[in-house]
Order: structure tokens, then C-alpha cells, then sequence
């Protein structure tokens, strides 16, 4: 349904040029199977953003037990997923022990434990989910801490407690409400925060202490990629040179070797730094991904010449690694190659690299945690944004914007990507103004990128500012011989919405021509050309193919029903109408067609009484003065037809 700018379009125009994006610049390696750039820590932000990987067949490990208010469950998520090229093979994880029962919270407490506020431990508890709820992950986590220092016997509420801190970011209270029992997930997080804080704070020996434990699952992955790094800052280089354990899945245990390199190649090891990387870099399956740190260290030993052919064959085999291209330009250009990363670094890149990991298994909480972490250790934009993105995947969509909006612009590509992000977040609740100031901001940043471009000229066509949009689609970055499906559909939509029927055809014609099974296109162009009356018979075909490859989307549904009820199919369009408004009744639009087809078929009350809700649901005014002339005076007996263009 097409009226643009109709906030309730954005799910079909609006998203289709700024959520389809998926936002390419900034979704770099959190969903990728621990790329090189990931390896050495400089997650390139550039690359478009891929669906989680799992293998074939594989089920991604539940890791619901970090989410406030979920029930723990004992699934590992410390086994490396199958990459699909190149293919890790992963043992099955071991079943971990069933969680014991935690004491329930006393109906009637005697007497009722408050705090110097008056405040009861049951109201505090009940404020702190609450607050979780609404995704306010700092005050929740507050809350439900208070109400854990009043009921320290309640296991329950500690975790939960636990969980909020750790996912808000409250890492040193995280350490002090950490279980030491019940729950591994919860007992071996909480001795990774309390290893991780005390590192942090300075005390790498008290941390190496720690790990004479190792941690355990489902957290032991993050545990053997910190290892190393706080044991050599502690002195103990025993343990830091200690090949990991053979227990862990084949990935883990590749990416340790690197570390272990770095290491030795710290105590001018070169030869057994070099062994390590040659091995990983020579590997069948996995070598591809270890080039980069290879050729680094040839570099660092002054050995260009060779570094750049490995750079080379690694292009060869993966001509779209972007952190190879940067690695052979900038071998070629005889520029610093990147130094070896401090103690504290590493472990952050080693907890980084345990989020992405999590992140292919869909464990998005687990990798919030462990980017949380890292960052502590050591900031950094792009880690940031990673921890966003997984932020918003656990569904805590304000702590993902306020990562968000602690991006500085300092690398522009990062900072254009938050912009973004952060635009279409606001975008979504309908923020409209403060979407488009936050595009501007990544434009600014980004003026040459195409992508920026087109979510902006999407924002202003939302805001019915049609000609700036059409001065951006018809501009050099957007109107090129190259350029894709979206920006002909958008450029079409606009045409549309400013009532230049013929040049909107023409666009979204050849918007279909590149992506024939474009789902929004079939839906765009055929309900013009329906309500328009021009090709009704085809549009409607369209129309038909587009509910096809998409079922539920209540917008198409609505079209389906229009274009039905456009041929004269009254009762059709009724339940056709019908079943699109269970699915958005919150719809003016769709909600104004089911009462026009309740007209027609004689049921004239109930035609009546969704009009007059028709007008609680915010309408532009057109439509509005349409709907309350319906009211007064009903359809007429001519063609099927509201008066309203959409």
C-alpha cells in the first residue's frame, strides 16, 4: 500500500531503504565465522553485515540463561560452530548438570526487609523487572541489586541481579553480585567478570591466581582466550606459553596458536612464533584465515617481500578479504605494519574474538558479555558497535542504542554506520526528525557513500521533503548506470507520492527488471497500477505474486484484499481484508478498505464503526476528511472506489 509517506508504510518503503541495508558499512565481523580481520583484532567495519552461520543441520546452543528474567539452562556455548568454508568439524557438546532448585521468594515475609527508603525487597524486585521490561537496563539492574543486598538468601534473585549488571554494563558490580553456586553458567560467569575486573583494576597477579581454575563451560572458550594474556602480565610465562587445552574445538584451538605467537614472538621467540603461524597459515582448512597474522609477523621481522606474496595467494583464494587488501596495500606501500598488542589488548581481542564465536551460535547474550568485557580492557569504536548490534539481537534495544551513541567519529566508516543504526532505531518509534539529524550525521562523515544516500533520501520522502529526496536520487552517487534495484524503487515511490504517475511507473518498471522477485516492488507497482485503475488485471497479479512470497505481511494482504475488492470480489476482499487487519490493526489505511468492503456487502453498521475508528488511528488528513464525508453520507453507488489515493 503506497502512500509513502503513511507512517504506516515504513515496514514496505521506508525499510526497504533503510533496514534491507541491513546497514552494510557498519555490520562488520560479529556475524561472520571468525574472520582474519577478527584474528588480529581490527574488525573491519566496511563489509556488508551476513545472517549468522551454522552448519547444515547444526542447532545454535540456547544461551537464554544470560537474558533478565530467563530461565538458566545448561547448554554450553563454549563448542566453535562449522564454518562454511572453510569447515571446522565440532565435537557435540557435553550435557551439563541440571540446575538445582532455587528457594522460592516467601509469600509473607516477618518482618518485610526494606531499606534506609522504605523501600521492600519484593517492591524493589518487581521496580528492577519492571525496568528490565522496558528495556531499561541500568535502572533494572539498580532495582533488582537493592532488592539482592536485602534477600541475600535468594538465589534467584542474585542471578538475576548478576545478569542485569552484566548486560548493562555495570561490570564491577557484576563481580561483587557474582553466584559461587547453583548454576555453571552463572558461577563460571561470574568467576570470568571477577578474573577479567581484577586484571582490569591492575591485578594480573590475583587474576592469573584465578585461573588455576580454568573456567569452565559454558564460558570456558573466553576463559582460554584471556589465559594467556593475564598470565604473561603476571610473570607467569609457564602458563602463557601452554598450548591450549586439547579439549577445545579445533577453531579455539587455532586461534590460541595465534596468541601463543604473539607471545613467544614477545620473548623474541621468532622461530617458534614463526612455526605456530606457518602451520595455521599453511592448514588445508583453515589456513586462509591465518595469512594476515602470518604476513604480519613477516613484516614486523622485516621481511616484506614475503609478506606481500602471502597477502597475494591469500587474495587469490579470497579476492573480497578486506583486511587482506588493507594488509597488501599497506606492505606495498611501505608503511608500519601493526605492533604486537599489550597484555591487556590481547585479552580483549581474545574475548572479542570468544563474542564472535557466540555470535555464529546465535549466543548473543554471551557475546554482549564478553564484548562488555573487552571493552573494559581496552575501548574500542568498532568493538562497540559489534556489542550494539548484539545488543539489539538479545532484544535490549536501549542499552543497544546507548553503545550506540558512544561512538565518537573518530573512524568515520563506524561512525557513519552508529548514525545509521541509530536513525533507523529512532526511525522505527516513529522519531522521524532525529532520524533524519542522525543521517545527516553519518552523511557528513560518509559523503561519498551511496548507502548513506539512499537511507537519507528514504528519510526525507518520510518527511514529505520529496524534492530534497529526488535531489539525492537523481544526484551522482545514486543515479548511476550501476545502481541497484533500491534506489529505482525509491526514486519511483517518490515520483509516486508527488503524483508523477508516469516517471513513478517508469522507475518502479525497472526497479522490478533488476529484482523481478522483489516482493515490495511487485506489491508497490501493482497496487498503482490497481488503484490507479491503469492495468488493474495485471497489478493485481502482482499483487498476487508478492502475498506469495510473503504470506504474513499484512500490508501486501491489504493490497491483495484492495485489488480484489477494485475487480468487483466483495466478499473475497472481505476476508481477505480481514485477515490483514488481524495482522495490523492499528492501521488506518487497511482498517478504511475493510470498512468499504463491509459497505458493499450490506453490513453497513459494522462499516460504519470501522470508520469511526479509522479516525483514532491517527490519519493524514485526507484521508481523514474522506473517512468522516463516509460517515455522514456512506459509499456511493458508483465504481469501488474511497476517493483516497494511497
Amino acid at each position: 500500500m503506497i502512500a509513502f509517506p503513511l507512517r504506516a508504510r515504513r515496514s514496505r518503503l521506508f525499510a526497504a531503504s533503510l533496514s534491507a541495508l541491513a546497514f552494510a558499512l557498519g555490520g562488520q565481523a560479529v556475524a561472520q565465522e571468525v574472520p582474519p580481520g577478527s584474528i588480529q583484532m581490527d574488525p573491519d567495519p566496511r563489509p556488508p553485515v551476513r545472517p549468522v552461520q551454522t552448519a547444515p543441520g547444526q542447532t545454535p546452543p540456547s544461551t537464554t540463561i544470560l537474558k533478565p528474567d530467563a530461565t538458566p539452562q545448561e547448554t554450553p556455548a563454549d563448542q566453535a560452530p562449522a564454518a562454511p568454508e572453510p569447515h571446522v568439524v565440532v565435537a557435540e557438546p557435553d550435557k551439563a548438570p541440571e540446575e538445582p532448585a532455587a528457594p522460592p521468594i516467601p509469600e509473607v515475609w516477618a518482618p518485610v526487609p526494606t531499606d534506609a527508603d522504605g523501600a521492600s525487597a519484593y517492591g524493589l524486585y518487581l521496580a528492577g523487572k519492571l525496568a528490565l521490561m522496558r528495556g531499561e537496563g541500568a535502572v533494572g539492574a539498580d532495582f533488582l541489586a537493592r532488592a539482592n543486598r536485602l534477600t541475600p538468601e535468594q538465589p534467584r534473585v542474585r542471578e538475576q541481579a548478576f545478569t542485569a549488571a552484566l548486560l548493562t554494563g555495570d561490570l564491577d558490580v557484576a563481580a561483587a553480585l557474582a553466584p559461587s553456586d547453583g548454576s555453571p553458567a552463572f558461577v563460571e560467569a561470574g568467576r570470568l567478570v571477577q578474573t577479567v575486573q581484577a586484571f582490569v583494576h591492575g591485578d594480573a597477579r590475583a587474576a592469573d591466581a584465578a585461573l588455576n581454575q580454568p573456567i569452565g563451560a559454558p564460558h570456558a572458550r573466553a576463559g582460554i582466550m584471556i589465559t594467556p594474556w593475564i598470565a604473561a602480565a603476571a610473570g607467569d610465562w609457564t602458563r602463557a606459553l601452554q598450548p591450549a587445552p586439547t579439549t577445545a574445538d579445533p577453531l579455539t584451538l587455532a586461534i590460541a596458536r595465534v596468541s601463543r605467537a604473539s607471545l613467544l614472538e614477545r620473548r623474541r621467540d621468532y622461530a617458534g612464533a614463526e612455526a605456530e603461524l606457518k602451520g595455521l597459515a599453511d592448514a588445508p582448512t583453515v589456513g586462509a584465515l591465518f595469512k594476515r597474522p602470518y604476513g604480519e609477523f613477516l613484516e614486523r621481522r622485516r621481511r616484506r617481500p614475503e609478506a606481500i606474496a602471502l597477502y597475494q595467494a591469500g587474495l587469490t583464494a579470497n579476492p573480497d578479504d578486506a583486511g587482506l587488501k588493507r594488509a597488501l596495500a599497506r606492505a606495498q606501500a611501505g608503511e608500519r605494519p601493526p605492533a604486537l598488542p599489550t597484555f591487556r589488548a590481547g585479552a580483549a581481542q581474545g574475548l572479542t574474538t570468544a563474542a564472535f564465536q557466540a555470535a555464529n551460535e546465535r549466543g548473543n547474550e554471551f557475546a554482549a558479555v564478553y564484548l562488555r568485557l573487552a571493552l573494559n580492557l581496552e575501548y574500542d569504536d568498532t568493538t562497540q558497535y559489534t556489542l550494539a548490534q548484539m545488543l539489539s539481537r538479545a532484544g535490549l534495544d536501549s542499552a543497544a542504542r546507548t553503545a550506540l551513541e558512544r561512538i565518537g567519529p573518530g573512524d568515520a566508516a563506524v561512525y557513519a554506520a552508529a548514525r545509521a543504526e541509530l536513525a533507523s532505531s529512532y526511525a522505527q518509534e516513529g522519531q522521524d526528525e532525529t532520524a533524519l539529524t542522525e543521517l545527516r550525521r553519518a552523511a557528513a562523515a560518509l559523503p561519498d557513500d551511496p548507502r548513506i544516500a539512499l537511507m537519507l533520501a528514504g528519510q526525507l520522502v518520510q518527511l514529505k521533503d520529496y524534492e530534497a529526496a529526488l535531489t539525492l536520487l537523481n544526484g551522482p552517487l545514486l543515479n548511476t548506470a550501476q545502481q541497484p534495484a533500491s534506489a529505482r524503487f525509491l526514486r519511483g515511490a517518490t515520483y509516486e507520492a508527488m503524483n508523477r504517475i508516469p516517471e513513478a511507473e517508469a522507475e518502479l518498471w525497472a526497479a522490478l527488471q533488476a529484482a523481478p522477485n522483489d516482493a515490495n516492488t511487485l506489491n508497490y507497482l501493482g497496487y498503482l497500477w490497481v488503484d490507479k485503475g491503469l492495468r488493474v488485471q495485471q497489478g493485481a497479479d502482482m499483487i498476487a505474486r508478492a502475498h506469495a512470497l510473503e504470506p504474513n505481511n499484512g500490508h501486501i494482504e491489504d493490497s491483495l484484499g484492495w485489488a480484489q475488492y477494485r475487480q468487483g470480489q466483495f466478499d473475497t476482499a472481505v476476508t481477505t481484508l480481514e485477515q490483514a487487519v488481524d495482522k495490523e490493526p492499528a492501521n488506518a489505511e487497511i482498517n478504511d478498505h475493510l470498512g468499504d468492503a463491509y459497505w458493499r456487502v450490506g453490513r453497513r453498521r459494522e462499516a460504519g464503526w470501522l470508520w469511526n475508528r479509522v479516525l483514532t488511528l491517527d490519519p493524514d488528513a485526507e484521508r481523514r476528511a474522506e473517512v468522516e464525508r463516509k460517515i455522514a453520507q456512506g459509499l456511493d453507488d458508483g465504481p469501488a472506489s474511497t476517493g483516497v489515493s494511497n
